[in-house]
C-alpha cells in the first residue's frame, strides 16, 4: 500500500470510523489496480478461461462412446491404440481405484471433467507424444490439467495392473513359450533380451554426465526380454544412460527367481545332454552365461552360419517389440520431456503394461497355440507334458552361490550352443526347418 494511503489512515485527527473505511477501501483498490500486469506469478493478473466442459463431454460421448458413434471401432484403435471395450474396462477400474477420473462438481457446483476426458487426454499424450495444450481444443482440458491426468493416469495403470502385466511367466506361461521354441528348433528359449535407450530432454544438468553415453545425450536405459508374440516378460527401467548392457544386466532382477529358487524350473533335453536352465537370445555384447546364447559373429561352417542365421532371425523378436512399443506410444520414442525421474518410470511401465494389455486383447491363436491368459488348460492338445514344476522351498546361502556359479558358467554356455547347433542342423538336415 502507497505511504499516502497509510499515513492517512494511521492519521489519529481522522475519527469517523465510517470515513476511515471508505478511505479504506478506496486504498485497497487503488493497489489492486497498481498490482495488474506486474508478472506471470501474481494471482490477480490470472485469466479464467471458460472452456465449456460439458460440451466437450457430449462431442467425445457422439464421437467414440455411443451407441452409433460419429467413428467405428477402426477409427478408435487406430486414435487411442486400444479397442473401446478395453478403454471403457480400464476406466471403470481406474473410477474405483481414485476417485480423480469420476465426474464431480467443485466447490462452485461446476461440473468438472469427466473421466472420459481424462483418460483420453491421458492416452492422446502417450500415443502421439504431443504438447500438452494441443488437447485442449477438443477435449477441452487445460495444460496443467492435462499432465496432471498423465501422471495419475500411469500411477495408476502401475498400481493396478502391475502385478499382472508386469509380472514373470509362471509355470503355463514358460510351458507354453518353451512349446513354442521347440517348434523354433530352440528347446529351452524363453525369449529374447536387449536393452533401448529413452532420451531425456529436460534432464537435469547436475544429471547430465551420469546420463550421457553412447548416444550423446541424456538417455535412461530399459531392459527388456519378449516373446516371439511380443509379449514383454521382463522390464527393467531407470538406469542412467552411461551404462552398457552388461552393466544393466548386473544390476537387473533378470535372473532372481532363478537365483532364489522361487522360479519355475526349465527341464529339457538337447542331443541327449539335459540342461536345467532356460535360457534367452542375445547380441555379443552380453557375457557367456549359461542363460545367455549369442550368436557367431564370423560362422565358418554351414550348421554355424544356419545356427546364426535362425539365432538372428528369432532374436529380432525383441527389437521387433521396442518397434511396436514406440510406434504405439510415441512419447517414449521422441525425447522425454518430464522432470523427474519417478514420473518418467510410471510412463515407461504404463506403456509396457498397455502394450501388453494390447496384446492379450487381440492374441490370435498362432498355429494351434492357445492364448495365453485365455484360461484354457487343455496342454495335451500342445504337446507338453503338464505344467513344469514351481520350486517355493527357502534355500540355503550355499544353494544360492552354487546356483549363481551355475548362471555364470561359460563352458555351459558354449557347451549348450554347440547342442544348439547339432539340434537345427539335425532338424535343417529331415526338413522340419528351412
Amino acid at each position: 500500500m502507497s505511504n499516502f494511503f497509510k499515513r492517512l489512515l494511521n492519521d489519529s485527527s481522522s475519527s469517523d470510523e465510517e470515513e476511515r473505511n471508505t478511505w479504506f477501501a478506496a486504498a485497497i483498490e487503488f493497489e489492486r489496480q497498481n498490482s495488474q500486469g506486474t508478472g506471470s506469478g501474481d494471482k490477480s493478473s490470472r485469466q479464467y478461461r471458460y472452456r465449456d466442459r460439458v460440451s466437450g463431454h457430449s462431442r467425445l460421448l457422439n464421437d467414440y462412446f455411443v451407441e452409433n458413434p460419429v467413428y467405428d471401432e477402426t477409427l478408435f484403435r487406430r486414435r487411442f491404440r486400444l479397442s473401446r471395450p478395453l478403454f471403457l474396462r480400464i476406466l471403470h477400474t481406474l473410477q474405483q481405484h481414485n476417485d480423480y477420473f469420476v465426474q464431480r462438481r467443485n466447490a462452485a457446483n461446476t461440473v468438472g471433467l469427466s473421466g472420459e476426458q481424462k483418460m483420453t487426454a491421458a492416452l492422446r499424450m502417450l500415443a502421439y507424444g504431443m504438447s500438452a495444450d494441443s488437447l485442449d481444443e477438443y477435449v477441452r482440458i487445460g495444460e496443467t490439467t492435462t499432465i496432471e491426468c498423465v501422471k495419475r493416469f500411469c500411477q495408476g495403470v502401475v498400481e493396478i495392473f502391475g502385478p499382472e502385466y508386469l509380472r514373470s511367466p509362471n509355470a503355463a506361461d514358460i510351458s507354453k513359450l518353451l512349446w513354442k521354441a521347440n517348434q523354433r528348433g530352440f528347446p529351452g528359449m524363453l525369449g529374447s533380451l536387449d536393452c533401448m535407450h529413452w532420451a531425456w530432454k529436460n534432464c537435469p544438468a547436475a544429471y547430465h554426465g551420469m546420463y550421457t553415453g553412447h548416444v550423446h545425450q541424456p538417455t535412461i536405459v530399459l531392459e527388456a526380454v519378449a516373446s516371439y508374440d511380443l509379449w514383454i516378460w521382463h522390464a527393467f527401467f531407470g538406469m542412467p544412460g552411461s551404462n552398457n548392457d552388461i552393466n544393466v544386466l548386473d544390476a537387473s532382477n533378470l535372473f532372481a527367481n532363478l537365483q532364489e529358487g522361487c522360479g519355475p524350473s526349465v527341464n529339457y533335453t538337447i542331443m541327449g545332454n539335459h540342461y536345467n536352465m532356460g535360457y534367452y537370445l542375445a547380441d555379443g555384447i552380453y557375457p557367456k552365461w549359461a542363460t545367455i546364447v549369442q550368436s557367431i559373429s564370423h560362422p565358418q561352417e554351414l550348421a554355424h552360419e544356419f545356427f546364426a542365421k535362425k539365432h538372428e532371425s528369432y532374436r529380432k523378436d525383441v527389437e521387433r517389440e521396442f518397434g511396436v512399443l514406440q510406434a504405439r506410444f510415441a512419447i517414449v520414442r521422441g525425447p522425454a520431456r518430464f522432470w523427474h525421474h519417478e514420473d518418467l518410470t510410471f510412463i515407461m511401465k504404463a506403456c509396457i503394461i498397455l502394450h501388453n494389455m494390447i496384446i492379450e486383447d487381440e492374441r490370435v491363436d498362432d498355429n494351434g497355440l492357445v492364448a495365453m491368459a485365455s484360461g484354457n488348460d487343455d496342454y495335451d492338445s500342445l504337446g507338453i507334458d503338464g505344467l513344469v514344476e514351481v520350486s517355493r522351498g527357502p534355500i540355503s546361502f550355499d544353494h544360492f552361490m552354487a546356483t549363481n556359479r551355475a548362471i555364470r558358467d561359460s563352458n555351459t554356455h558354449y557347451a549348450l550352443r554347440r547342442d544348439i547347433i547339432a539340434h537345427l542342423w539335425t532338424l535343417h538336415g529331415q526338413g522340419v526347418i528351412e
